[in-house]
């Protein structure tokens, strides 16, 4: 999954783009200029590749929502979990409603797929996490985000859940360090696993580990590791969707070695799709290293595929969706 530059395709977006094994597109705030821009670049990037490249982006809402001017401002996750302890259901109403307007909002603009949602709990020690995180209750986590996976899905966008099997208690930053967490699998499968459970169940399409060592489980990160991914993720949870690795740009990733390295381990581990973001000269050289290797199910990536062609943000639903919203404030 590669990155491009900036507002427009240059010359080596576009080589990197046409490059056989780039597969998929993420955008950054540093791609948006306005919206009808967007729907230009998205636009040229579908044209260039059949099929067409899905196009995805990190559309979470508070302090990691990509896209702003003429985007609805989507609140903190946390906010759903507030909401949620006050009302359950009016939480589940107003996570679909949230779900359904980042769908409406990014389909009308030719995005496939959000990295949302954030099934980490809120432990109260992470701050590259905080009010990204719904709520430190599983139970809550994993009904709410199962109603985001569903309202996303109603919208017609696929839902990557992140980060697996949960950065929460973890309280180092991976984009800067090596994060640990060292409690028991049993600790992690009893809390931090169970909104995975409710979220495979709702559908969500992918699901993104974390680059955190949970020592007491495996020596590795669990973006390199087949334990997490391949007998828990695939075998205990049954998941059967695309497995995207976490940026292996981080610093979280570094202990596998350069990017070639690193997405060797990641896709060796069980990974269908490695991103490495914001460095094109590593992009460069992964791309190159990565050269007649192919995904090995492409139906996983046919399910981050936008679904329907209309406009929703004309619907009635998207109105009655911003209404609920609105009502939570």
């Amino acid at each position: 999954m590669v990155d491009v530059v900036g507002t427009t395709l240059g010359e080596e977006d576009l080589a990197r783009l046409r490059h056989p094994a780039a597969g998929a597109v993420i955008l950054f705030s540093r791609n948006y200029e306005s919206p009808d821009q967007l729907s230009h670049l998205t636009d040229e990037i579908k044209r260039l590749r059949e099929p067409e490249l899905p196009i995805g982006v990190d559309q979470e809402g508070g302090r990691v929502q990509r896209f702003k001017d003429g985007f609805t401002l989507i609140p903190p996750m946390r906010h759903l979990g507030k909401l949620w302890d006050r009302d359950r259901e009016k939480g589940r109403e107003a996570a679909s409603a949230v779900g359904y307007i980042i769908a409406s909002e990014l389909g009308a603009h030719g995005l496939d797929f959000s990295f949302t949602p954030v099934l980490d709990l809120d432990y109260g020690g992470s701050s590259v996490i905080g009010d990204r995180a719904l709520h430190f209750d599983p139970t809550a986590v994993g009904a709410l985000g199962a109603c985001l996976v569903k309202g996303l899905a109603q919208g017609g966008v696929a839902a990557v859940a992140k980060h697996f099997p949960g950065h929460g208690y973890a309280v180092a930053d991976s984009h800067v360090a090596a994060p640990r967490d060292e409690r028991p699998f049993s600790q992690i499968q009893k809390k931090d696993l169970l909104p995975y459970r409710s979220v495979i169940e709702a559908g969500v399409a992918g699901v993104m580990p974390a680059h955190v060592v949970y020592s007491q489980v495996d020596p590795e990160p669990a973006g390199y590791s087949k334990h997490w991914l391949q007998d828990v993720l695939r075998g205990l949870l049954k998941f059967d969707g695309l497995i995207f690795s976490d940026d292996l740009s981080m610093e979280g990733a570094a202990v596998a070695g350069g990017p070639p390295e690193r997405a060797k381990a990641a896709l060796a581990a069980g990974c269908d799709m490695v991103l490495l973001c914001n460095n094109p000269k590593g992009l460069d050289e992964l791309l190159a290293s990565l050269e007649g290797v192919s995904l090995q199910r492409p139906e996983r990536l046919d399910r981050m595929r936008k679904l329907g062609g209309r406009d929703l943000r004309k619907s009635v639903a998207y109105r009655e969706a911003q209404e609920v919203l609105q009502k939570t404030a």
